[in-house]
């Protein structure tokens, strides 16, 4: 696993909101989601039953991989911590009117959306999900208050200053860029051998107006403009204009001329870019609007994330069933602020290595490498969120967002002055000229004689025509090898040296001929068509990707130096080697003790097998201080 982690870790119960306003959409199969079952806690004196947290486990593809062991542990934490955060928004959200009408509508909804509008699907599908209708609809009506009630505090959220749209437009200049465009002509006509002969003649000077009025079959009524004629002259398009294919290769002649024959969809066209024009950002004027919407949107998860803040203050959570008793311990300290737990084990569950690493390793050889290598980054990367906050303000930056945002504003504030240069742009363009060679390709047929005589006799003889029917006539055994890359292997490795690495190819008809190489034990001879040599791309058309990459490479050391830098301006507590630590000792403890065989005195082995005798767990009402915390 890459030791470095760099990923979006968000709070868990910000999560949590964004699945609650999409889950009405669709009926949970959620076993005693209508609050039915045995209670297993209690937030703030409101039970959550031992079936909503095994619907939770079972539900969720990774958190039921595992339910013993370190990620067992984890998993048992985040589930209960999503249950509280659950129970907390239900609570927060009491204060709003959800008319029946609304509730029935959605309900009308998720039938249908679901193939429920029979009243029997509708009953047995709720009463499998745990649920009777009246449940159900009050699940609804919840989750619609939350929703309303998250909007509410979204629209109450501060509008955005111009010094906040300013910078936003300053550090986000990607965001406000006109396409790339070309001027240009095409010439689409249906077979290779047309285009081939086509682009010969433009390649010696024909007019490419007048050649694709005489020959497209597009575009033949404007000269092959690639846009209408605008005051005599072609408009500019955006590469969409054009099939994937076609408008990659035109795409890349950033100092125009002519595209080799392209084939798409059946068909083969020729391009000649007649300008290139490159992105080119927008005005603040004219980018105001959508500058407006964005910082609007980040103000408005700032005001929900400190809504959310506030209401996780104070919660009191009492373990009733001992089997769903979870540790959610501070993981980390920031500027005063405590990192819970639960939010690592959200980032490492939401990860994508760790899902690729779940389906290599079991989950007892998983958690070592989890433990190792993915907690630390993120532990990392959640106290640089939980930072952002205090940085902000200490620098006078006007920046605003939920934590996340914060951190990525800041990294792109810390690279807001990286450029890239020509001297840059050339220097690596020396250094890495295998990155931008190209191989050699041809199409090849290959015939097979068992006699060298025969083999250097056809080849003496072969002028033009049918390679294969002549070929075989003289004895030889043809294959279609098709399109061919050199070094890719489709021939023998003294056969692609012949095509692609010798000069001794033999013109033959509309191809050539290559050595009689042996091979084996018989004697191949090559008939190469369509032959492109090896060679490398010129600077002028990788100016634009070697740019992007080293402006990438840049403002990322960048960004993290001015993070690292500011970080150390701030009071930290990484406390994730001894909450693991304590991890492991408590599930040693915990583990089941084996009892040893005794031992007769006599000296004869005692025939009693061993017994195993689990350790016992005294349910506590109030959580211990070190595991689960009765104040989060």
């Amino acid at each position: 696993m890459n030791k470095k982690v760099a990923i979006p870790v968000l709070s868990g119960i910000f999560v949590l909101l964004v699945g609650v306003l999409l889950l009405i959409n669709f009926l949970p199969s959620l076993r005693g989601g209508g609050d039915q079952g045995v209670a297993a806690l209690k937030v703030n004196g409101v039970s959550v039953t031992k079936e909503q947290l095994e619907s939770a486990r079972t539900q969720n593809p990774v958190l039921g991989t595992a339910t013993t062991g370190a990620l067992g542990d984890d998993f048992k934490t985040l589930i209960v911590d999503q249950q509280v955060n659950q129970a907390v928004l239900k609570a927060a959200a009491q204060d709003q009117k959800i008319e029946r009408s609304v509730v029935n509508d959605q309900v009308t909804k998720t039938r249908s959306s679901n193939n429920l509008t029979d009243n029997k699907a509708w009953t047995d599908a709720l009463r499998s999900a745990g649920f009777s209708d009246s449940s159900y609809r009050e699940y609804v009506r919840s989750s619609l208050a939350i929703q309303a009630k998250a909007k509410a505090i979204q629209d109450a959220a501060p509008k955005p200053t111009d010094a906040q749209l300013q910078l936003y437009f300053k550090l986000n200049p990607q965001a406000f860029q006109s396409d790339p465009r070309i001027v240009g002509r095409e010439i689409v006509v249906a077979t290779k051998a047309k285009a081939d002969q086509l682009l010969t003649q433009l390649k010696s000077g024909s007019d490419f107006a007048a050649l694709a009025t005489a020959n497209s079959l597009e575009n033949k009524d404007r000269g092959g403009a690639l846009g209408p004629i605008e005051n005599g002259a072609p408009r500019a398009v955006a590469q969409v204009a054009l099939p994937t294919e076609v408008g990659a290769a035109a795409f890349a002649k950033t100092t125009g001329g002519l595209t080799d024959v392209v084939a798409s969809g059946g068909k083969f066209y020729i391009v000649k870019v007649e300008k290139f024009l490159p992105a080119a950002t927008k005005t603040f004027a004219d980018a105001k609007t959508a500058v407006s919407d964005a910082v609007s949107t980040e103000l408005k998860n700032q005001a929900l994330e400190t809504w959310i803040d506030s209401l996780k203050k104070g919660v009191k959570v009492e373990v009733i069933n001992p089997d769903w008793k979870y540790n959610n311990p501070t993981v980390a300290v920031v500027d005063g602020k405590n990192i819970p737990y639960a939010e690592v084990v959200s980032g490492v569950v939401s990860n994508q290595q760790f899902s690729a690493l779940l389906q290599q390793a079991p989950a007892e050889q998983a958690a070592p490498l989890v433990n190792s290598f993915l907690k630390p980054g993120i532990v990392q990367q959640l106290m640089q969120q939980y930072a952002a906050p205090a940085i902000v303000k200490s620098q006078n930056i006007a920046l605003v967002g939920s934590r996340a945002e914060l951190l990525a504003g800041l990294n792109a504030y810390g690279a807001r002055d990286v450029v890239v240069t020509d001297n840059d742009i050339i220097s690596n363009y020396q250094t890495n000229l295998k990155t931008f060679q190209t191989p050699a390709k041809a199409t090849v047929s290959e015939a097979v004689f068992k006699d060298k005589q025969q083999a250097l006799a056809f080849r003496q003889d072969f002028k033009s025509g049918d390679f294969t029917a002549l070929a075989g006539k003289a004895g030889a055994t043809v294959s279609e090898r098709g399109a061919v890359t050199q070094g890719d292997k489709k021939l023998s490795d003294a056969l692609d040296k012949a095509v692609f690495a010798s000069a001794r190819l033999q013109s033959a008809g509309e191809g050539s001929l290559s050595d009689v190489v042996e091979n084996g034990g018989t004697f191949s001879v090559a008939y190469v068509t369509d032959l492109v040599r090896a060679g490398v791309k010129p600077l002028a058309e990788v100016r634009t990707t070697i740019r992007d990459q080293l402006l990438t490479q840049k403002k990322q050391a960048a960004a993290t130096a001015y993070v690292t830098a500011q970080m150390k301006n701030v009071k930290t507590q990484d406390l994730l080697a001894s909450v693991l630590a304590a991890q492991t000792k408590r599930l040693a403890a915990e583990a089941p003790k084996t009892t040893t065989p005794s031992t007769p005195a006599t000296g004869t082995p005692s025939t009693a097998p061993a017994t195993t005798a689990p350790a016992t767990t005294t349910p506590a009402t109030t959580p211990p201080a070190t595991g689960t915390p009765s104040n989060k």
